[in-house]
């Protein structure tokens, strides 16, 4: 069985979805013949989405999978032979108008209908796609994201004096005003990993938070910040799935997340979880991470057992049987 799995166009600053694919595609292919291909055109300008559906339209194989991010590209392809992914449905979370409108369709409705399988990586996503288009719930498949191999468990002694606080992401939803906030007068460095702009450099700033920055970073020196960090702060007030979660779990730092959908049923039981809207919840959690040693020890065991859940053989398999099942039919 050959199967086209489709990537957007490589971007060196946007590359989740990659990352996950990446990771189990090595199991992929030990038991599939497997065809990576990515579009020319990255921007959703109407000539780069035409340009985009042409190419498509001339890749042969007996299965087809739009990974994520490019949805209208299943409208080039045989419907009945194609998986699409949703991870999220974060671009309809913008005002109502035309814009609104065109993303709707083009890169929701319309790619839902003509696809044979949905799948998705929460229950969360699972509901905003059944949401926005009406889709029989039946035909959409909730496969998590995978844990990355080379994350490992390494103990740490934590420096409950000045603690490193890992932050990834530094887009709004990320929070990153509020943590801000919260951190005021504790004594920790903010280590930061995306871009951040001026006005969120003067927030913390005007906060007297130590913080550093990085983007761009490699993957293994990302392996590197989980390894060197005390702890991973992660209060996103929206999220698809929340990959840093089990990241800090496998790597055994205690996290701090969101006590929403879907960080909350990613977490486990294996996170402080706090409300993302409150400054002083997420102060309130970092205090007890840093001051109280029984719970961050039970926040880590919890944690790692957690992160099992994720493993990539598991997430994998998931995925060839979705293949399988459509291949049969």
């Amino acid at each position: 069985m050959k199967i086209c799995l489709i990537f957007r166009k490589k971007d060196p600053v946007f590359f989740s979805i990659e990352k996950v694919f990446a990771t189990v595609i090595p199991f992929f292919k030990t038991r599939l013949q497997i065809n990576e291909i990515a579009v020319p055109f990255y921007t959703n300008s109407i000539l780069a989405v035409f340009k985009n559906i042409q190419f498509v339209k001339k890749q042969q194989a007996d299965l087809y999978h739009v990974t994520g991010d490019t949805h209208y590209l299943t409208l080039g392809l045989p419907g009945k032979k194609t998986v699409l992914t949703i991870h999220d449905c974060s671009f309809m979370k913008q005002p109502a108008g035309i814009k609104r409108t065109f993303f709707h369709y083009l890169f929701l409705k319309w790619p839902v209908k003509r696809a044979a399988v949905i799948t998705t990586i929460s229950e969360k996503s699972r509901e905003e796609v059944i949401k926005y288009t009406g889709c029989a719930p039946e035909k959409i498949k909730v496969i998590p994201n995978p844990l990355d191999q080379r994350f490992s468990f390494s103990e740490k002694n934590f420096n409950s004096h000045c603690p490193i606080i890992l932050f990834i992401g530094s887009t709004p939803n990320k929070n990153l005003a509020r943590v801000a906030e919260a951190l005021k007068g504790i004594n920790c460095i903010l280590d930061i990993v995306g871009k951040v702009d001026a006005g969120l450099q003067q927030i913390m700033n005007d906060n007297k938070i130590q913080f550093r920055m990085c983007a761009g970073i490699t993957d293994e020196q990302l392996i590197k910040k989980y390894l060197e960090c005390d702890m991973v702060l992660f209060p996103s007030t929206y999220e698809g799935f929340g990959l840093p979660i089990i990241e800090a779990q496998q790597t055994g730092r205690p996290v701090i997340t969101s006590n929403i959908s879907p960080m909350k049923e990613v977490a486990g039981e294996g996170a402080c979880r706090v409300d993302p809207l409150s400054v002083q919840s997420i102060r309130n959690a970092v205090e007890m991470i840093i001051n109280d040693d029984v719970y961050r020890n039970a926040v880590i065991t919890s944690g790692k057992k957690n992160a099992e859940r994720y493993k990539v053989e598991k997430i994998a398999d998931m995925y060839a049987d979705v293949y399988r099942q459509l291949h049969a039919d």
